[in-house]
């Protein structure tokens, strides 16, 4: 199985950016923390991030032909991207969304999510382990409907 992790604005800054929020862990060790996990239980994972939201959308469409499924962390396009919940409707793969915080309880605007709608789930607040349980619900759902 191949699972496409998409990442969207300032995530490339985790380590750096207010680490009161998203913690001390720097991007690259997101990363491999995503790949190893996904490999060891026979998967792959494509870790990719964009700052621009024309390029997430493109990874989207690229996922239908070369994955199984996505996980995606929008970043604050969450909040305002009709562009990538269409791609995420457009496409026939099971989409999770994760947030590294709880936006549930940050300010008003992040409270709302126009693209969870193209997702099987979200998955907030639980720091970077949310990555991890998205990878491990599209293992066992796609499986079981394999």
């Amino acid at each position: 199985m191949k699972i496409m992790v998409i990442n969207g604005p300032n995530i490339n800054m985790l380590g750096v950016r207010e680490p009161d929020i998203y913690g001390n862990t720097g991007y690259q060790q997101l990363e491999k923390m995503i790949e190893d996990y996904a490999a060891e239980r026979g998967a792959e994972a494509i870790v990719l991030q964009s700052n621009g939201e024309g390029e997430i959308i493109d990874f989207i469409h690229h996922a239908l032909t070369s994955c199984d499924g996505i996980v995606i962390n929008p970043g604050a396009y969450t909040h305002y991207s009709y562009a990538i919940l269409d791609a995420l409707k457009s496409v026939d793969l099971p989409a999770v969304e994760v947030h590294i915080s709880n936006i549930h309880k940050r300010e008003e605007f992040r409270r709302r999510s126009v693209t969870a709608a193209g997702c099987v789930g979200q998955i907030c607040g639980l720091g970077l382990r949310g990555y991890l349980l998205a990878i491990d619900y599209l293992l066992n759902e796609v499986k079981a409907d394999e």
